[in-house]
């Protein structure tokens, strides 16, 4: 049957796919630490405007409300006509309200007015000068880029060949294998621009979807090794990611089911049901060879090289200007009420006993960091320095990891795609994954410590 595909064909698979794999998968040691390519090309971009970059970002969000506002009141031909267009900025009333919330927070900040709550280098600045200009780097070439992953044939393969690991342990497709790697070695937000993609393009149903995005877009092993030096353990890495990992996997098979995830519906974007008889291997074939069969039929299929880039760049205009804004509202009002409202720690005195019942050195302190994560997933471990016992910090490190979910970024992320979950299935899943991991990090801090 392979016989029928032409050289032009084969090639178009293996050289889009080996520069995929190149650029999303592949570890790479890069000053002193391990990332993959389209880190570094992110980094280096980011490098190079660094001196306006953040005013680019600021008249993305501006004129991302502007936009909307225009649209809201008048019928714009050019983007009426637009399908791409029409669904970027003709949006609902919520997400048109923190829209318009994004680019007020990020002129306040950027000029210093009104309330420093809004503005402060814990809150709003945090947001803009930190994590924006990160977000915006990785969006404009994974966007760009993401086509050599999608469009010729090496998630047909890879789907094939991993559906043995990922549908009998997680229920999920084989290809959901690639949005952990790509989060794993690389960056969590590649991993949720991949998978809004695939959701987009029915490859994803609504539950694989959001388990996907709240489960597998994982913490990099260049920000672990940030957190566990934050906490004065580094000594301690190997230990304290393989600890990571263990409880992450632990949380990855029990949290999607229990609600809410096990109550999202097994129907793709636009209603339709899967049909899982895909999945399965014809008489005839070994594993690899139906692998191969499937992602050269897609690469005989792959579009031209302009309609590639021309996805590529509605790719990265997509996230740019649709999630950029979510993250600075979201994430500033998060950080706000994380700094300047005690509703984090009152939040945490439910887990003081559920501490001492597992034996944590300075429960009560370590209390007030767990829900706060919920916010950004590094305050933990800036509240646990203030922590003496070595093993109370060991575990809130782990803690803030293995919680996955933080508003200032993986959180405004997720709410900002299409993958459909709100704010409120968020925190439960946060808190599901803290009660699901805590025993599992505190037995091996009790072996370690």
């Amino acid at each position: 049957m392979l016989n029928k595909y032409n050289i032009k064909t084969r090639l178009t698979f293996i050289i889009p796919s080996l520069l995929g794999l190149l650029l999303f998968i592949t570890p790479i040691h890069s000053q002193g630490s391990l990332t993959i390519p389209i880190a570094v090309i992110s980094k280096a971009l980011q490098s190079l405007l660094s001196d306006y970059l953040i005013y680019i970002i600021m008249s993305v969000i501006v004129s991302s409300a502007v936009i909307s506002i225009i649209c809201r009141f008048f019928k714009i031909p050019v983007i009426q006509n637009s399908p791409f267009l029409h669904t970027l900025f003709n949006i609902t009333p919520v997400w048109f309200v923190i829209r318009i919330l994004g680019a007020v927070f990020i002129l306040l900040t950027l000029f210093t007015l009104g309330p420093e709550a809004i503005y402060s280098s814990h809150t709003g600045g945090l947001v803009l000068h930190d994590l924006l200009p990160v977000l915006f780097c990785v969006f404009f070439f994974a966007g760009m880029l993401l086509p050599l992953l999608l469009n010729f044939g090496l998630l047909e393969l890879f789907g094939t060949l991993f559906t043995k690991i990922m549908r009998p342990i997680f229920n999920l497709p084989g290809r959901s294998a690639i949005d952990c790697l790509a989060s794993w070695l690389g960056d969590g937000s590649v991993g949720i621009l991949l998978t809004n993609k695939q959701y987009e393009d029915k490859f994803y149903t609504q539950r694989e979807a959001a388990i996907i995005g709240t489960t597998f877009s994982a913490v990099s092993i260049t920000f672990s090794l940030v957190v566990i030096a934050q906490v004065g353990l580094e000594h301690l890495f190997v230990q304290f990611y393989l600890t990571v990992c263990l409880a992450g996997l632990v949380a990855a098979i029990i949290v999607p089911k229990l609600p809410p995830l096990c109550w999202k519906k097994d129907i793709y974007i636009d209603g339709s049901t899967p049909n899982t008889d895909n999945e399965l291997t014809p008489v005839g074939h070994s594993l690899f060879s139906w692998g191969i069969e499937q992602a050269l039929y897609k690469a005989a299929h792959a579009p031209s090289v302009k309609k590639t880039l021309i996805d590529g760049l509605k790719n990265a205009i997509d996230m740019i200007f649709g999630v950029l804004p979510v993250v600075m509202a979201i994430g500033t009002v998060a950080l706000v009420l994380a700094e300047y409202t005690p509703l984090f720690d009152y939040l945490g005195y439910p887990f003081i006993p559920f501490l001492k019942l597992l034996h944590i050195p300075e429960a009560e302190l370590a209390s007030k960091t767990i829900v706060v994560g919920f916010a950004d997933m590094f305050l933990p471990s800036i509240l646990a320095s203030a922590i003496h016992s070595d093993m109370t910090r060991f575990v809130i490190a782990a803690m803030s990891v293995t919680q996955l979910i933080y508003m200032s970024e993986i959180g405004a992320l997720l709410l900002g795609s299409k993958i459909p979950i709100n704010i409120a299935e968020l925190f439960i899943v946060f808190i599901l994954r803290t009660l699901v991991t805590l025993p599992v990090i505190a037995g091996i801090a009790h072996l370690l410590f």
